[in-house]
């Protein structure tokens, strides 16, 4: 009925191309190199546009300065409260200023980390007004808590435990600290022994034994009684000695040592060693020597 359709075999399509050399690879290579100029040539001429605009702008700030200097914003007034122990030579130095700076100049940052640099300053604030142009300055110093003996020489110890690098010369009775690692570890013993003053008050010397315990002397640095701290449970120990002191008047008796070192008793050590019956304390436990 139908004749047979006569089916065509296209040819295969990529047998007609003409196939040139893989090039692609030479020219993405190529342009990644020229990018890469392209990039380089940008940033230098960014940087030396930077430079320039930058340079620009300091001969600006610097006529700037200049200008406003002379017509009335130099420097009028440098003001500092709340030193008594720092010298006003040595904050002149740190400080820096004089009436010849102009005070859109003054850098308040730079001035306070200076001033704390001094050794009696623990902190400052420093600011600076306008009209008039004045730079404040509020310092607070250190308190001097203990002084600390070690090696034949004393130093002040602030209220951190840190040593003062100063001359110091107390006015009044203070507490003296002895041994290495005492300043780093005072304020632990500090905190249980002062909340009773009456009996804190008494207490002169601070010995750190081996860098481990403490012995107490109270009274009087040659000739007061020695109290020997635990190395370990000093509260509890110091509580002891507290109500020792409340029931029997212990601290009132003449004595040299009072051992604390033990749990369970209370050693103690008479001036006069020829007593030879023991003093009773808190039922017997405790014993002389």
């Amino acid at each position: 009925m139908f004749g047979k359709s006569k089916i065509k075999i296209a040819p295969d399509p990529l047998e007609d191309i003409v196939r040139l050399p893989a090039e692609w690879p030479y020219r993405l290579a190529g342009s990644l190199v020229v990018l890469g100029v392209i990039l380089v040539l940008a940033s230098l001429t960014a940087t030396v546009k930077q430079s320039l605009v930058s340079k620009q702008f300091d001969e600006w700030a610097q006529e700037f300065y200049a200008f406003s200097g002379k017509h009335g914003f130099g420097v009028d007034e440098v003001l500092v409260f709340g030193h008594e122990k720092t010298s006003a030579e040595a904050l002149r130095r740190a400080v820096g200023l004089s009436r010849d700076d102009n005070i859109f100049q003054v850098n308040v940052a730079e001035i306070k980390e200076r001033v704390e640099t001094l050794p009696w300053v623990k902190s400052a604030v420093v600011k600076k007004s306008f009209m008039p142009n004045v730079v404040q300055i509020g310092i607070v110093e250190k308190q001097v808590k203990s002084i600390w003996q070690i090696s034949e020489k004393f130093h002040p110890i602030d209220e951190d435990g840190k040593v003062i690098h100063a001359d110091f010369k107390p006015d009044k009775p203070i507490l003296l600290i002895v041994g290495a690692g005492a300043p780093e570890n005072i304020n632990a013993l500090l905190n249980i022994i002062q909340k009773d003053n009456a009996v804190f008050k008494r207490v002169k010397v601070a010995n750190y034994i081996s860098q481990r315990r403490w012995n107490l002397v109270l009274d009087d640095i040659r000739n007061g009684i020695t109290v020997k701290l635990p190395e370990e449970g000093v509260e509890k120990a110091w509580k002891k000695l507290l109500k020792l002191n409340m029931t029997k008047g212990i601290l009132k008796r003449k004595l040299t040592i009072i051992d604390l070192r033990l749990k369970d008793k209370v050693v103690i050590k008479l001036k006069k060693t020829s007593l030879k019956e023991p003093l009773k304390l808190n039922n017997g436990k405790e014993r002389a020597t």
